[in-house]
């Protein structure tokens, strides 16, 4: 039996990489600790509009409150199967949500802790993706940078600001 994936394997695919806290959930100044905190955005309409014009949607989020202690794994993947059921209500599919549980002053350095482009480059492999078709939109500049170290176009958008509005950037 051959299986069949979505994903083009002999040509490129495109995707717009997504930062989660200010970008599809709420912004709380620091970090998200609790499922019941974790308050998403509606950018449906946006993020329909770019999976509808061929984009993967590919989410990259430096998670150092894991390596901190100050919530777990089973959590933070509470709050990502929150995060994929409201899109999904929206006919939105994240195609993978990548997280780095590292952080500097706790596990020392890492290629994936943005502004490394290790999340990105991981993705531009495991999904065949071209970087210069591809996005990144984040709301601080180290989303950018890892942006631009895999190639890709970095998008920086203010927190929580809705991403309607930058979609004319997206080519």
């Amino acid at each position: 039996m051959v299986l069949i994936t979505q994903y083009n394997m002999t040509n490129k695919n495109k995707a717009v990489f997504l930062d989660r806290d200010g970008v599809l959930n709420k912004e709380l100044g620091d970090y998200v600790c609790r499922v019941e905190d974790f308050k998403v955005l509606d950018n449906f309409a946006a993020l329909k509009e770019l999976q509808d014009r061929g984009f993967l949607l590919i989410v990259a989020t430096n998670q150092g409150g894991l390596a901190k202690g100050w919530y777990t794994e089973e959590t933070l993947a509470q709050m990502h199967q929150h995060l994929k059921d409201t899109y999904a209500q929206h006919g939105v599919t994240f195609t993978d949500i990548y997280y780095c549980p590292h952080h500097p002053n706790f596990t020392g350095t890492c290629n994936c802790r943005k502004p490394q482009p290790g999340m990105l480059l991981r993705g531009i492999e495991q999904y065949n993706l071209d970087p210069a078709l591809s996005y990144f939109i984040g709301d601080r500049e180290r989303d950018v940078e890892a942006g631009t170290s895999a190639g890709v176009t970095g998008i920086l958008i203010n927190s929580d600001q809705p991403i309607s509005e930058i979609l004319h950037l997206i080519k």
